[in-house]
């Protein structure tokens, strides 16, 4: 595996975030799989097992909080990093984030090289 070829899954609903944030991160050298929403995510992460996954957390069908919460507590995917994104930096939501099992937490507008930083420190 290269240094960066590491497989992402991208759990986000917006059409627009999403192709530009796979984008950026494809051009990154990332190989992207990506999920509309969270029982997608759950399953995609299941039959990939990427390296990562970055989790919106206000997804229709199921939210990040829900499949963040699963894909934790199954064996298969319990290792996987997941980032979450959200869009509002409210006070709580690192926390609870990170209560739900994510293991770092990212705001929206997304700044690349931060979120990448966060990606690689994940990864290694």
């Amino acid at each position: 595996m290269g240094k960066n070829m590491a497989k992402i899954l991208l759990v986000e609903d917006n059409e627009f975030n999403r192709d530009m944030l796979s984008r950026r991160l494809e051009r990154k050298g990332f190989d992207l799989v990506i999920a509309k929403d969270g029982s997608e995510g759950i399953a995609i992460s299941t039959n990939e097992i990427p390296d990562l996954i970055l989790m919106d957390m206000s997804l229709p069908v199921l939210d990040g909080w829900e499949a963040t919460k699963r894909i934790k507590a199954a064996a298969k995917t319990a290792h996987i990093p997941i980032i979450a994104l959200t869009a509002h930096a409210m006070s709580g939501d690192r926390e609870k984030a990170l209560e739900a099992g994510c293991d770092d937490y990212d705001t929206k507008p997304i700044d690349l090289p931060r979120l990448i930083d966060k990606i690689t420190a994940l990864i290694r």
